[in-house]
């Protein structure tokens, strides 16, 4: 039997690393972790440490291809309306939202892969 513990990662594919860290790392604001791959400039596999969860982007090839319709990340934020204003001075593709539920707010990004990230804030209360 399998016991499930923990998640060890989410993962996103990327075609183009460098274009995929200045979007997560300019944009989104997320430090890096950890890299791997054969060339140390030029890693083909980045981790960024959020809370006790890592978020890694890898360059996956025609075994793991970019997709919004995928799995998803959310990534909670301080300041909702403030993330909201800066994503779109920074011209990323705001494609649903924001959006109010009853326990939150959020907005769906794409990367510019066209992978799905998801800006969320929950409601006090909740969470």
């Amino acid at each position: 039997m399998i016991k499930v513990t923990e998640f060890a990662f989410t993962g996103y594919s990327v075609t183009d690393m460098d274009r995929a860290r200045t979007f997560y790392e300019k944009v989104l604001n997320l430090k890096i972790a950890s890299t791997f791959g054969e060339d140390p400039e030029k890693p083909d596999w980045v981790e960024y440490e959020v809370g006790p969860h890592v978020l890694a982007l890898c360059v996956g090839g025609d075994m793991w291809k970019p997709s919004k319709d995928g799995g998803g990340v959310a990534l909670e934020v301080e300041d909702f309306e403030a993330s909201v204003q800066w994503l779109r001075e920074n011209n990323v593709n705001i494609y649903f939202g924001p959006y109010e539920s009853p326990v939150c707010h959020m907005v769906l990004v794409a990367d510019p892969d066209g992978n799905s990230i998801c800006i969320h804030k929950r409601k006090p209360g909740h969470g």
